[in-house]
């Protein structure tokens, strides 16, 4: 059995982040999936179209997709890394290098993100966040 974690907001789901969590579930058995809370996202100065519950409801639908769990803190994941047993950490490569402090522990994967998506260019067309 193969543990692989990944962490991120899923702020107005879309196709990259389908990509992205499938690809990920591709790597391993178990696919766990660190959720930012919306206390966390406000720390960070980052506000969210869709709750937490409601994005955390959306993240499970996925059959690829095998347990969800509150982000609280940019800390959490040494702790989660060990707790879970994680075999594979995984991100997008638009965060490459930030996270390599965990290869100690796991491997560290930064996968492709998918080209011409995300929730910042959603959020510009669907003039949001102003």
């Amino acid at each position: 059995m193969k543990n692989i974690i990944t962490y991120g907001t899923f702020d107005l789901l879309h196709y990259g982040h389908v990509e992205l969590l499938y690809r990920a579930s591709e790597l391993g058995t178990k696919l766990i999936v660190g959720l930012s809370t919306d206390k966390f996202n406000e720390e960070k100065n980052k506000f969210c179209e869709i709750e937490y519950w409601r994005r955390k409801r959306l993240v499970e639908a996925f059959r690829f997709v095998d347990l969800v769990i509150p982000e609280e803190t940019w800390e959490q994941k040494i702790s989660d890394v060990l707790k879970y047993q994680i075999d594979v950490f995984v991100m997008g490569d638009d965060w490459e290098g930030k996270f390599d402090f965990l290869k100690e522990y796991c491997e560290v994967k930064y996968l492709r993100r998918t080209k011409l998506i995300s929730t910042t260019a959603l959020k510009s067309v669907l003039n949001l966040g102003k």
